[in-house]
């Protein structure tokens, strides 16, 4: 269990701050609910205690795995299949995973594919959310701004 204070990230929504924990009744039940405020998009997420680990909640990563996960991002990029419904679903579970590299991998891929051919409009809206669930957890492993995160992050690419 965390605890206020706590950084973790949300697959999907990105890294954030636990502000509080809360109990709510919902449909006649009551479950306890962390509050965390994600800083990029200054967005409040509730998230049912009990559900996450099956949602893929985990604690913000070290120094160390952001640093590979940066590295990541100057590497070559992913043979990306040509149909962009295919390229979308297998970026979307790249992002469902949490995993700070596959996100990398999805930001890097995304925006190189951009830069040469264009991307669908749900694409440039896959690649936003991506860059914003790396430059979060950038932001709050590193201890830096969030302006500063983006920098590191095209930089690297």
């Amino acid at each position: 269990m965390y605890r206020t204070g706590d950084k973790v990230l949300y697959p999907m929504h990105g890294a954030g701050v636990i502000r509080q924990i809360d109990s709510c009744e919902i449909l006649g039940e009551v479950k306890d609910y962390y509050l965390l405020h994600v800083p990029c998009g200054d967005m409040e997420v509730m998230i049912p205690v009990e559900a996450c680990d099956d949602i893929g909640v985990r604690p913000v990563g070290t120094k160390e795995q952001v640093d590979e996960a940066i590295s990541v991002l100057g590497r070559d990029s992913t043979e990306l299949s040509g149909n962009w419904s295919k390229r979308y679903r297998a970026n979307t579970e790249k992002l469902k995973t949490g995993d700070i590299n596959l996100v990398a991998e999805v930001v890097r891929d995304l925006t190189r594919h951009d830069r040469v051919s264009g991307l669908s409009a749900g694409e440039k809206k896959m690649l936003s959310n991506a860059r914003k669930i790396l430059q979060s957890e950038v932001m709050l492993a590193l201890d830096i701004t969030e302006d500063d995160a983006l920098e590191m992050i095209e930089d690297a690419i």
